[in-house]
């Protein structure tokens, strides 16, 4: 190992020898807005991707007038190469609806739902004798707060939170405009929150040990710990909770088959790091918080690794935008025109500057992402592209 930073740490699936929802019975006797200032002070940021301070997100929705809202678990789990969010559902889905709850009484839901991905529909049996053994100790809390389970229907662009919302309210899964944002006008119209399941799990772990102890993991800017689904050329494939500030070399050199060459962070809708740029932090400085984490070695076409990628965004682009719809098309046509012969190199600087109007003029995350691996691929394995 080398000095970088990187610690496995226990904080989400810890185990703890307290009786069912022990966590919130006791932050039930807190002030609403004391536990909303401990979620801010924690530095707790969203942990599906987008990364927007949980706290914040939730006191912007306690601050909406409104007799209804909601809270949503977004389980949708669709980026390729995560799995962090299965594992806790499994594992510890007390953790989940815990947070959930916690959120519900700060902000004052009254109805959750878990948005569950079609793929995961066999955990549905467990996750609904969680709920009963939930709904049974909310009544005696005296909690307001109910959660059912809604399956989701297995597209990408579900995972964009108001495209999300639109599938639930039975409409065809595609991102709205905004502002208005959910926590405005979301599910029904109504004030909704929609949290990463991660995210509630880890809020509630802030909730239990404090926004102190939690604060002590990672760094001023990437405070607490984080699971990483890693996958692709490793010897320890499977969910690991990381204090973040890594280094990808210390990860690369804990994970990796000490021949890594590029690591594919944060999903397809991430970046894809060379090792010449390893020095980099995992998460901040630009790479996205999803967790998905896929290694790389050199046995590996980055050509038929970006090949992939836009395999599948061309199939997932919801259609709605021009940019995604046919922005994703040409680039994958591209880079096949390029590899053929049919068209120059140079025909690749186009294409990335397609790819960043992609960024800046498509509706939602899944048109707005492309640029992040194709640009970060294209820039920095350019001879693969080619030959």
């Amino acid at each position: 190992m080398s000095n970088n930073k990187l610690r496995v740490v226990d904080v989400i699936f810890s185990p703890y020898s307290v009786a069912p929802y022990e966590i919130l019975k006791n932050t039930l006797k807190k002030d609403k807005e004391q536990v909303i200032k401990d979620i801010i002070e924690s530095g707790l940021r969203g942990r599906g991707g987008a990364g927007f301070p949980t706290g914040m997100k939730w006191k912007f929705a306690a601050q909406q007038k409104s007799d209804i809202k909601y809270v949503i678990c977004n389980a949708d789990e669709g980026e390729p190469g995560t799995f962090k969010d299965r594992k806790l559902l499994v594992e510890v889905p007390r953790k989940v609806i815990s947070g959930m709850a916690i959120c519900a009484y700060v902000t004052g839901a009254t109805k959750g739902f878990i948005y569950l991905r079609r793929e995961y529909r066999y955990l549905v049996p467990k996750l609904k004798e969680e709920l009963a053994l939930y709904h049974e100790n909310a009544k005696l809390l005296g909690l307001d707060f109910t959660i059912e389970i809604f399956m989701g229907a297995g597209a990408y662009v579900c995972g964009e939170e108001t495209a999300l919302i639109e599938s639930m309210e039975g409409k065809r899964g595609e991102p709205r405009n905004k502002p208005p944002y959910p926590i405005q006008v979301g599910y029904l119209d109504k004030p909704t929150i929609v949290n990463n399941v991660e995210t509630f799990a880890s809020s509630a772990m802030i909730c239990r040990i404090g926004c102190a102890e939690y604060k002590k993991l990672g760094t001023d800017d990437q405070r607490g710990s984080k699971l990483f689904s890693v996958s692709g050329d490793s010897p320890k494939e499977g969910v690991h909770e990381l204090e973040l500030g890594m280094t990808l070399e210390a990860f690369a050199e804990e994970f990796g088959d000490g021949d890594t060459k590029a690591v594919q962070v944060g999903g397809v809708a991430g970046f894809c790091i060379p090792r010449k740029k390893f020095k980099t932090t995992i998460i901040g400085e630009g790479n996205t918080t999803g967790g998905s984490t896929m290694i790389f070695n050199s046995s590996r076409s980055m050509y038929h690794v970006l090949h992939n990628y836009l395999d599948f965004y061309a199939e997932e682009s919801c259609g709605q935008c021009t940019p995604c719809r046919v922005g994703t098309q040409q680039l994958l046509k591209g880079i096949e025109a390029v590899k053929a012969g049919i068209k120059k190199p140079e025909y690749l600087d186009q294409l990335v500057k397609l790819s960043d109007t992609m960024r800046m003029t498509s509706k939602c995350g899944l048109g707005q992402s492309v640029t992040n691996s194709f640009s970060s691929i294209v820039k920095n394995f350019r001879e693969e592209m080619i030959y």
